[in-house]
């Protein structure tokens, strides 16, 4: 298999690099949905999800293969969060028979459960596995690869990624695409950010909605499909530091991997 160290930069979105024009595309691309949902209500599984503070939308269709692993008590969710108290979503999952992994490196113990389905792990997702020698010394710092901490955990699928961590998103889902982890997740639900380029993100503002963009469209080449979208008008409405394009600091969006369904029979249990 051929290592990727980069994706594929999509052509510019004018014949000159201009930020208006990345930025009409990329934001015109992250609020259409390519695919309808019917089923998006956890509440309908007897969880709680209505107190849930944001709309972490799966989707639970027939077609999809989520809501047969709900019901059969097979589905799998990762959460990857930052010190973030709202955790309604993973206890409504919980609740509803999926076994769920919350990593989250602010935690105090290094894993926690809490009741039959919910776990918690003081791991941070980054984009790359430390450097051992810096490891070494820095023992509460536990930061993993996804893709190596499905190997030791002995995972071969993930049901729903969601991942609410602070601008990181972008290099981890990078990772995720260049390394093929992403083949292994069924749906994935991200809060995006958009108020700066990002961690390690760099090149002037046009240059980064290109990168953006170009990584959300190595997505839908993956099949994956985005199936909601929600602007968070409670974030300050930025974009790359500037009021402009009337566009907010924060998206939530969904994607369901629409070949998903071709592994139903290769589940690990």
């Amino acid at each position: 298999m051929t290592v990727r160290w980069h994706i594929d930069l999509q052509p510019w979105a004018s014949p000159t690099p201009s930020l208006n024009f990345e930025a009409l595309r990329f934001l015109k691309y992250i609020s259409t949905s390519q695919i309808s949902c019917e089923h998006m209500n956890l509440s309908s599984l007897g969880g709680n999800s209505e107190t849930t503070k944001k709309p972490w939308s799966v989707c639970l269709d027939e077609r999809f293969g989520l809501i047969h692993r709900i019901r059969s008590k097979q589905c799998r969710l990762y959460s990857l969060g930052l010190g973030n108290d709202d955790n309604q979503f993973e206890i409504s999952m919980a609740n509803s028979g999926c076994e769920v992994h919350r990593f989250d490196p602010s935690i105090k113990s290094a894993h926690i459960q809490e009741g039959r389905h919910l776990w918690y792990h003081r791991l941070s997702v980054d984009w790359r596995d430390p450097n051992p020698a810096i490891a070494a010394h820095r023992l509460h710092s536990n930061t993993k690869k996804l893709g190596t901490i499905l190997n030791e955990f002995g995972h071969q699928k993930i049901d729903v990624l969601k991942a609410d961590v602070e601008s990181a998103e972008w290099k981890i889902l990078e990772n995720l695409i260049l390394e093929d982890v992403v083949e292994q997740i069924g749906q994935l639900v991200f809060e995006v950010h958009i108020h700066w380029p990002g961690f390690e993100v760099s090149g002037n503002d046009s240059t980064v909605v290109r990168y953006w963009y170009s990584l959300l469209r190595e997505l839908e080449l993956k099949d994956f499909r985005l199936f909601h979208t929600y602007k968070d008008l409670s974030k300050p409405q930025m974009f790359l530091k500037k009021a402009a394009f009337n566009a907010s600091s924060c998206y939530t969006l969904s994607w369901v991997n629409t070949r998903w369904q071709q592994q139903e029979g290769i589940y690990d249990v």
